[in-house]
């Protein structure tokens, strides 16, 4: 018989893609004060964002998931969490209308400090080192000190965190989400874009909407939702001392809530049945999220989604595909016809970043445009072939004017990526080729309400 879920249950099971410390008692010390520290997020917030998610599963919304691929300690400033924030709310505003579906908005930020590795080491000049494994573990800097683990650095991970969260409360309540703002954003955008045509229509459309609320007495002053919004967050739970340090019993529930964001999910690399990763999420309320790439068997998924979700509850579980633009075509269509003929009820979301990455003659990772959306494209013609609803997107993306995606209507070119080239793991979409995207996407969703293939 198998011995009930504790939050500590995970360290009986094999742990994979976490770092080697050196000293456990200072691991120890870290989790203690972890432990005894308020929580990052509530859990009635991440009840809510099961609510929602409850409904992108019965298709009655849409999940826009998206932020850095990993947050960097350095980096960390007001300037790009507003930034940011503010092209995540442009995104929303744009879908949201096309669609005619409520837009959940769920941010990569305040936890997204680890990252998975295919190495446990690297070798730069006849040089091997650890590989870096994201802020929370180690520095990214190649030398012997940098890359030593260092569990003090989840404090310091603990604390950008709780920052992050307060301004992005701030900047949902105080003002900078107002609908006629980000509308602004949006025009501005548009006016130097090379395909402003092709989007116009659309903006057009949604300026005499708020004209029409406007005349009608709906507005800023009166109407909150209007000029606030919601924004919850997520990270992949990678490093596990961190999760369970800040996992919670809920006052009001009595249920585990892991604390460190609203959403957590699960990576490719770590989804194994029997191993920690799902052991320490199976057991925490929390919405989550699995990878879902393209060597994933159809009972292996089954079992997985059994042992996550065991009760099938809408709006606990997210799909999050991630299959490259050549496979997903012919890898995705099995999987959601096993899912739907089992009954199970899940999120799909898709993220053509990861099954995109490509080295440039320069040797810079990148990723094209023209893959990413060719992969989304896909992605909405399996769910439109299947009867399923395709329930979101899930991006690594900046608010940032950097060089790291080739392709968009700007055309970056591979000689454009050394310009600005300034992630901390992997290449990011900036914000002219997400807003870009965001259009891009808003013709499927219309193409979906019309009943279009």
């Amino acid at each position: 018989m198998a011995k009930p879920w504790d939050p500590a249950s995970w360290r009986q099971r094999t742990a994979h893609q976490q770092p080697k410390y050196q000293s456990q008692r200072d691991v120890q010390a870290v989790e203690a004060q972890l432990a005894g520290y308020p929580p990052l997020v509530f859990a009635e917030e991440a009840r809510e964002l099961r609510r929602q998610l409850a409904d992108v599963a019965e298709g009655k919304a849409f999940l826009l998931q998206g932020g850095d691929c990993a947050e960097s300690f350095a980096d960390f400033n007001a300037n790009r969490i507003r930034d940011t924030f503010k092209v995540l709310l442009q995104m929303a505003v744009v879908l949201t209308f096309a669609g005619n579906l409520p837009v959940v908005k769920v941010a990569r930020m305040a936890g997204q400090y680890a990252k998975p590795r295919s190495a446990d080491t690297e070798t730069v000049g006849g040089i091997e080192l650890p590989s870096y494994r994201g802020d929370i573990i180690n520095g990214i800097d190649f030398t012997e000190q940098a890359r030593v683990p260092d569990p003090q650095r989840m404090l310091t991970a603990y604390n950008q965190s709780a920052a992050t969260l307060n301004l992005l409360r701030a900047f949902a309540q105080g003002g900078l989400a107002d609908l006629h703002q980000v509308h602004a954003w949006n025009l501005s955008y548009l006016e130097n874009n090379p395909q402003r045509d092709r989007y116009l229509q659309l903006a057009e459309r949604l300026q005499d909407a708020l004209e029409f609320m406007a005349v009608c007495g709906v507005n800023s002053a009166n109407t909150p939702a209007i000029r606030e919004t919601t924004l919850y967050t997520s990270h992949e739970a990678l490093l596990l001392n961190y999760e369970q340090a800040l996992t919670r019993t809920d006052s009001l529930t009595g249920k585990w809530y892991d604390c460190s964001a609203h959403m957590l999910w699960i990576g490719e690399r770590t989804r194994q049945l029997d191993a920690a990763h799902v052991e320490f999420l199976s057991g925490v309320w929390n919405p989550i999220g699995v990878k879902v790439g393209p060597n994933m068997a159809t009972d292996e998924l089954i079992q997985l989604i059994d042992r996550l979700n065991p009760k099938n509850e809408p709006g606990r579980l997210t799909l999050i595909t991630r299959m490259g633009a050549d496979t997903l075509g012919d890898k995705l269509p099995a999987l959601v016809r096993a899912v739907k003929k089992e009954g199970r009820s899940v999120v799909w979301s898709t993220d053509p970043m990861h099954g995109n990455t490509e080295k440039a003659s320069s040797g810079f990772k990148t990723r094209n445009f023209d893959n990413i959306l060719r992969e989304i494209r896909d992605f909405f013609a399996v769910h439109r072939a299947e009867g399923t609803h395709p329930g979101g997107i899930h991006l690594e993306m900046t608010g940032q004017h950097v060089t790291e995606c080739t392709g968009g209507a700007w055309d970056i070119s591979e000689a454009d990526l050394a310009s600005c080239y300034r992630t901390q793991c992997d290449p990011r979409l900036n914000a002219d080729q997400v807003l870009e995207l965001a259009f891009c996407i808003s013709e499927m969703l219309r193409d979906g309400r019309n009943g279009k293939a």
